[in-house]
């Protein structure tokens, strides 16, 4: 995979923008950093939980690492583009962007949730 292809891919998250951080692109939505690339274009970074990130490494492992020092232990996570394919990093950026936009991930159980039980006419 290319850094052309994680931009592609970062940039048809709804809502998603492109921007730059300290010289090198991010990728934003709701105004918060949910992807970047380096400034030589080898590796992605996303804005993972620390659950999410064992689960790729372990899953991928070669491909995602954590980042260096406190943002890797909070889950930020280097793809290594070059090892990485389109579908699991189409899936890690869904992820990371998720992160920043509060959107729900998909549910393991068929119970609606409490948002979705409550009456439409009810506003919050």
């Amino acid at each position: 995979m290319t850094a052309d292809d994680f931009r592609e891919i970062a940039l048809s998250m709804h809502g998603a923008i492109e921007g730059a951080h300290m010289k090198h692109p991010d990728f934003r939505a709701n105004g918060r950093i949910f992807a970047t690339l380096d400034a030589e274009d080898k590796t992605g970074g996303l804005k993972l939980s620390p659950e999410e990130q064992r689960e790729l490494m372990r899953s991928c492992p070669g491909t995602f690492v954590p980042a260096a020092g406190a943002w890797g232990r909070q889950g930020w996570t280097k793809v290594q583009l070059a090892a990485a394919d389109k579908v699991t990093v189409r899936g890690a950026l869904t992820l990371a962007w998720q992160n920043v936009t509060g959107q729900p991930r998909p549910r393991r159980s068929a119970r609606p949730s409490s948002r979705q039980a409550e009456h439409p006419s009810r506003k919050r």
